[in-house]
C-alpha cells in the first residue's frame, strides 16, 4: 500500500512540514493496541470514532486491537472551516448503538480546549454506560481549558496548528499518510 507522505504539503495557502512520520504513528498505535486489549479483555468495549478527523485514527487503532469489540460513531463541529473552535459544539450524528452498562471507549484525533470531548463524554454518560474511556492520538494540553480526563494518548503536542492523518483545514489534508504542522 502506497501512502501520500510529501516533505511538505501547500494546503489552502499554508506551508506544512512532517511532524510526527508514518513510522512514529505506527509505533505508537501498536501500544496503544496492547495497552487497549489488556485494560479491556473480557470486556468487548464499543469505540465510538468522533467524526470526520478520527476516522484513520480509528481504523489504524483497530487492526493492533485483538480483543472482541464493536465501532460506531458520533459527528461534532466546533471548527467548522477555520483553524480556531467556534466555541460552541454542534452535533451533527448520533450513535446508532445502545451503550447503557457497556465500557465506551471515545475515540477523537485531536483534544485542545476539550471543548467537544468534554460535552462528549457529559453526553454519553447520560446513555448510562458501565465506563466511559478517552482515548486522543493528539492533546494540545497546554490549550485544554475545560475539565476532561484523557485516559490514553497518542502524543502530546504543544498548541500549534497540524494536519493530516484524518486531521483537515477547511476539509483538506485528511489523506496524508503522516501528521504535519504549520511551518513557522
Amino acid at each position: 500500500m502506497s501512502y501520500y507522505l510529501p516533505e511538505t504539503v501547500d494546503c489552502n495557502g499554508e506551508l506544512f512540514e512532517i511532524f510526527i512520520t508514518k513510522e512514529q504513528l505506527e509505533a505508537r498505535l501498536l501500544l496503544l493496541g496492547k495497552t487497549l486489549d489488556k485494560k479491556f479483555d473480557g470486556k468487548k468495549p464499543i469505540f465510538i470514532g468522533v467524526l470526520n478527523g478520527a476516522f484513520i485514527f480509528l481504523a489504524d487503532l483497530m487492526r493492533y486491537v485483538s480483543i472482541p469489540c464493536e465501532v460506531d460513531f458520533m459527528k461534532l463541529s466546533s471548527y467548522g472551516d477555520e483553524k480556531v473552535s467556534s466555541g460552541q459544539v454542534t452535533s451533527l450524528k448520533e450513535i446508532d448503538a445502545k451503550v447503557k452498562n457497556r465500557h465506551v471507549i471515545l475515540v477523537e484525533d485531536i483534544i485542545d480546549t476539550g471543548l467537544s470531548m468534554k460535552y462528549l463524554v457529559d453526553k454519553i454518560k447520560g446513555y448510562e454506560p458501565e465506563s466511559v474511556s478517552v482515548i486522543t492520538l493528539l492533546h494540545k494540553k497546554e490549550a485544554t481549558v475545560h475539565d476532561v480526563q484523557v485516559d490514553y494518548v497518542g502524543f502530546e503536542i504543544p498548541n500549534k496548528f497540524v494536519l493530516g492523518y484524518g486531521l483537515d483545514y477547511a476539509q483538506e489534508g485528511r489523506n496524508l499518510g503522516q501528521i504535519y504542522v504549520l511551518k513557522d
